[in-house]
């Protein structure tokens, strides 16, 4: 094993909490007056937006935790899923703060698979907003224990969150403040989260409030986020990235508004003027192409290059312009944003770097649900192109199996490392051995501490030669080309039938119908597509040696197969281009 990469530099104090319900009372006690959440709420046409401050905020989620205190249900399990919104967030910590096991299923869920969740999680009481309330009915009516139902929002004839709420002010305003002194365990079970996967294999990460609140505390060291900034909550709160993130926000007193969706970001970030924004590298990288696509749209990428080349060399002598001379650009965004979060893969250095240039800064971390979930990250003392970062403060990261070119297996210990996966020892004794999680990542660190992803450990193809090709260290390479929105490399037999043992390389890419165009903006045919990426890979192959060249190539703008976090699901891809090649419908 090789030894534990050097830690992530703390910038800022911050605070570990013992339990939740200390958190809750740290937010109202710093932050009570300032707002935590914009709300918006249609009428028609009409648009208004009201404020919520961090002391309403506390207090709903008392109010609404002691109404479920009233009910007998504080301390239950109790599932949470439907869009991100303020209520999510107040059901979420009213369970943590009264003791309780939060499980928060993702909103998409197929049936089957939302059915065995509320199975295997033994709910109590399921908090859905009213899109989800006929499934839940339904897989409720096929339960041995159905549990209760509550809406997130009122709806005629159903018990919901502010009926609940209703009673538990009526509790708290007659002395009944029994909610504040529920007995909480922070070592045990709090919540329970299920990793991407079918109905059979979908593990059930159980972590504790101290798992939880030392990620926390981690963040709250090593990333600045400030008091003035306003955050969009894109990713969904039922992924770990999303609800802990969330959790970081107001943790550091920044207010929160909530996207309207994944068409509308860009009229979201202006709308709210939105200075922080966590997300996925997908995203971020769609954003940073559109820029670019503009400024040559515009006929000003000469005088946008130039410009970027006078705003490198006044940094070198910190004389910072670059929100002056890219003003345009800014406003494009909202004016406001500062700061890019991603996690879930590797962000392209390039889009790091040009976006850096511009005045907008983009930091990324990497972790996992089971770790709470991030175990290293980069802040602005911690950064180098192409790394993930360092361990985060209170993580311990090395490498086992370390093989050629010093990559090995990524393993970490920390306060944040899951309790297990609910009922299933076997599968938590195979990631978590002597203390270590073993992550399935493979990487590489270096001298002074920096880890570089390189790819899953399960997605690594074996050639016949004994080489190990990482396809996510040769997708990187057409995410680069500017029309390329998704890409997927991956390893199938040589010809139909063939010995499975002997793989070519394919890659599938999804491109941007609005890049392919002539000079005159035209769309262009699909055989130009095609002739036009062809000749990128041939290039790409060219700067590869012979055991990585990619053989076969997919060009498509259908998108490909996706988890909710905007990563493309491998297995079901690979499942369909091989049934695909089967049929006839595609040729070698």
């Amino acid at each position: 094993m090789r030894e534990q990469a050097a830690k992530l530099d703390r910038i800022l104090k911050s605070e570990l909490y013992g339990d939740f319900r200390a958190y809750l009372f740290s937010l109202r006690e710093r932050y009570a007056d300032r707002r935590a959440f914009v709300l918006k709420h249609k009428n028609g046409k009409e648009v208004a937006y009201e404020d919520i401050s961090y002391g309403r905020f506390c207090d709903d989620v008392e109010a609404f935790g002691s109404g479920l205190r009233g009910r007998g249900l504080a301390d239950k399990r109790i599932a949470i899923t439907g869009v991100n919104c303020y209520e999510w967030v107040v059901a979420y910590l009213a369970v943590l703060c009264g003791g309780g096991v939060a499980v928060p299923l993702d909103k998409n869920l197929p049936y089957d698979e939302l059915l065995m969740s509320l199975k295997r999680s033994g709910a109590d009481l399921v908090i859905c907003d009213r899109e989800r309330l006929p499934l839940i009915e339904r897989a409720a009516g096929e339960l041995d224990k159905a549990p209760a139902r509550v809406l997130m929002q009122g709806a005629e004839g159903s018990l919901s969150m502010k009926d609940i709420s209703l009673e538990g002010r009526a509790l708290r305003n007659a002395g009944d403040l029994s909610y504040d002194s529920l007995p909480i365990d922070p070592g045990k079970a709090a919540v329970i989260l299920f990793t991407s996967g079918t109905t059979a294999n979908a593990k059930a990460v159980m972590l504790s409030q101290s798992n939880i609140l030392i990620n926390l505390y981690d963040m709250g060291t090593a990333e600045e986020i400030l008091p003035t900034d306003t955050n969009m909550a894109f990713l969904p709160f039922h992924h770990s990235f999303g609800s802990t993130g969330q959790l970081v926000m107001l943790n550091a007193g920044a207010a929160t508004a909530f996207c309207d969706g994944l068409k509308y970001i860009q009229r979201n970030l202006v709308e709210y003027h939105i200075s922080v924004f966590v997300c996925v590298p997908l995203l971020i990288e769609a954003l940073y192409k559109k820029i670019i696509q503009s400024v040559v749209k515009s006929g000003k990428e000469a005088v946008f290059r130039k410009a970027v080349r006078v705003s490198n060399i006044l940094l070198k002598l910190h004389i910072d312009v670059r929100r002056r001379l890219f003003r345009e650009v800014h406003q494009q965004l909202g004016g406001s944003l500062r700061l890019m979060i991603s996690g879930a893969s590797a962000l392209d250095p390039a889009t790091a770097t040009g976006l850096r240039e511009i005045g907008i800064e983009s930091l990324q971390g990497y972790g996992m649900t089971e770790s709470a979930p991030v175990l290293a990250a980069e802040n602005k003392m911690n950064r180098k192109a192409g790394s993930v970062g360092r361990a985060m403060p209170s993580v311990d990261i090395r490498l086992a199996d370390v093989g050629e070119g010093g990559i090995g297996e990524l393993i970490a210990r920390g306060g944040n490392v899951m309790l297990g996966y609910m009922d299933d020892p076997a599968e938590t004794e195979k990631v978590l051995k002597d203390g270590w999680l073993y992550t399935g990542d493979l990487a590489r660190i270096d001298d002074e501490g920096f880890i570089f992803l390189c790819g899953r450990k399960k997605n690594v193809i074996v050639l016949k030669n004994g080489k190990n090709v990482y396809p996510e260290e040769l997708e990187a390479l057409f995410e680069a080309l500017p029309y390329t929105a998704e890409v997927m490399v991956f390893g199938l037999p040589r010809s139909r039938g063939g010995d499975d043992n002997d793989l070519a390389l394919w890659v599938k890419l999804v491109y941007h119908p609005e890049a392919m165009t002539d000079g005159d903006g035209e769309p262009l045919s699909k055989e130009r597509i095609e002739e036009k990426v062809r000749a990128d890979l041939d290039r790409i192959n060219d700067n590869l040696p012979q055991y990585k060249h990619i053989k076969n190539l997919i060009v498509t703008d259908e998108p490909m197969i996706k988890t909710t976090t905007a990563k493309v699901k491998r297995r079901d891809e690979i499942a369909k281009i091989m049934a695909e090649r089967k049929s006839g419908q595609l040729i070698d």
